[in-house]
């Protein structure tokens, strides 16, 4: 429920200097001399501290350094348009406390590798943005800094881990902001916010050494917008700071494509079918892109090895045992394990008690390239849900849920994400649908490695067949 004290929906949009613009109408009016670079940044920060009370997004403000860089933006397309980082990456000068209370903040020495990279497209960071402990929960709902509330309802989830980067961009407060993604973490608060959430092809972009390390890398960096073009361009401007490649370009996306499309259907995956809501509206979008000639064809689910879930579970609570395991040692003597939340725990003691499984979970997460690569020469594009059900309110999967309940839940609701963090396939969670009581309901397309470019032409297509719902002030 939402609090009394709180509005019920929260929007920053006001008449200032960011006006109702993109990020990219906000880096063309920058170019145009339309308005200064200190202005939007003023005009940011008086926006966040307006709907961060409500909110709760904000992990760390970096204000007088954001002030001090307007004065000098800097070069690149987005030079000077306001944005945030997630508190997991690196940002010299500021803590990287990945959502979890467990040891004392501390400034980091230098920028990590993918912080380099977005600075390099000329995006000003205010600070770092909210996320669940280590981004494990698809909800971020700190039991000290209490709940990342979503704009269009302060009583749910804005899901997680990217949390805060997207109760900040749906709100308006900013136009972009980074995010990344190891089990959906895009894609989610681009559903449960009505963003555009592009999951990159793995190895697209530059990543902070912890993540290139991973055994099997689940975890791609990006960016959540209000507008495909805003994904187009950051794309087009991050390939021009660090080009992958072993991989086709995206280039320069800046439409639909006249190519149709061989599109499969999915509504059910990992063993689950989705709520009949749900369902209901991946078929009405199945029919608009038939509207618009794509071939369209209903699959009855995903091709996944019937392990795939304890895979995909093993895997992810053997990064928790690890984090847990190493904590001091990377952090030093203000290191206490007992304040992590029990899902945290609760993974690291299913990673004990599974570890002699490990070796061969890695082996078929790794083998699930092959197979998605073969289910791309038959088809274009996937079409599924992004989740299996609609926003939950705060405290459903709160972390002070019992450990097994919570994991029902949790895995019950991400039921089609993790697929692409295992493959390394990129998706794409658009906001084209809403459900009954008006939340947002992403729709969410995939396809083979390195097809970000067909994933941007057919988004592309259906914004402009049908119109992304917005928060009005």
């Amino acid at each position: 429920m939402t609090s009394p004290s709180l509005p019920s929906r929260v929007s920053a949009v006001r008449d200032d200097a960011l006006g109702d613009h993109d990020a990219v109408g906000l880096a063309r009016a920058l170019q145009r001399r339309e308005v200064g670079a200190a202005e939007v940044v003023g005009a940011a920060l008086a926006r966040v501290e307006a709907v961060d009370p409500a909110l709760n997004a904000m992990a760390h403000r970096d204000y007088d350094r954001a002030r001090s860089l307007a004065m000098r933006p800097g070069q690149g397309f987005f030079a000077g348009v306001p944005t945030v980082l997630k508190d997991n990456v690196d940002v010299a000068g500021m803590p990287t406390m990945s959502g979890t209370d467990a040891w004392r903040p501390r400034p980091a020495a230098a920028d990590g590798d993918w912080t380099r990279m977005y600075r390099a497209t000329g995006l000003l960071p205010l600070g770092k943005s909210r996320l669940s402990e280590y981004g494990f929960l698809p909800t971020a709902e700190h039991p000290r800094l209490g709940p990342v509330r979503n704009p269009w309802d302060t009583g749910r989830s804005s899901g997680a881990s990217s949390a805060g980067a997207a109760a900040l961009v749906a709100s308006g407060a900013l136009p972009i902001a980074h995010a990344n993604d190891g089990g959906g973490s895009i894609r989610i608060p681009a559903s449960a916010c009505g963003l555009v959430g592009l999951k990159p092809t793995r190895g697209r972009f530059a990543q902070d050494a912890l993540m290139r390390r991973m055994p099997v890398r689940i975890v791609s960096d990006g960016v959540l917008t209000r507008s495909v073009r805003d994904t187009a361009a950051f794309c087009r401007e991050a390939e021009l700071a660090h080009r992958a490649l072993h991989l086709r370009p995206i280039g320069d996306v800046t439409g639909p494509a006249p190519k149709r499309l061989r599109v499969r259907v999915v509504t059910a995956a990992l063993g689950q079918e989705v709520s009949p809501e749900v369902a209901a509206r991946t078929r009405e979008t199945a029919e608009l892109l038939a509207s618009l000639g794509h071939h369209v064809e209903e699959e009855t689910a995903a091709p996944v090895s019937a392990s795939f879930r304890e895979d995909f579970l093993l895997y992810w609570a053997f990064l928790g045992l690890v984090l847990v395991r190493t904590g001091r040692a990377t952090h030093g003597a203000t290191w206490d394990v007992t304040r992590h939340d029990d899902f945290t725990l609760g993974l690291a003691r299913h990673a004990r008690r599974h570890l002699h499984r490990l070796p061969g979970a890695i082996a078929r997460l790794r083998a699930s390239a092959t197979d998605s690569a073969a289910w791309f020469r038959r088809c274009d594009v996937v079409l599924s849900p992004t989740l299996g059900t609609a926003t939950p309110p705060l405290g459903h999967l709160g972390p002070d849920v019992p450990y097994e309940e919570l994991l029902e839940r949790t895995l019950g609701w991400l039921a089609f994400t993790p697929l692409q963090n295992a493959t390394g396939d990129p998706a794409i969670s658009l906001p084209l649908c809403t459900t009954g009581d008006g939340m947002p309901l992403g729709m969410m397309f995939s396809a083979g490695a390195g097809q970000e470019a067909t994933l941007l032409q057919v988004a592309y297509e259906l914004e402009q067949a049908h119109p992304f719902a917005r928060l009005t002030p």
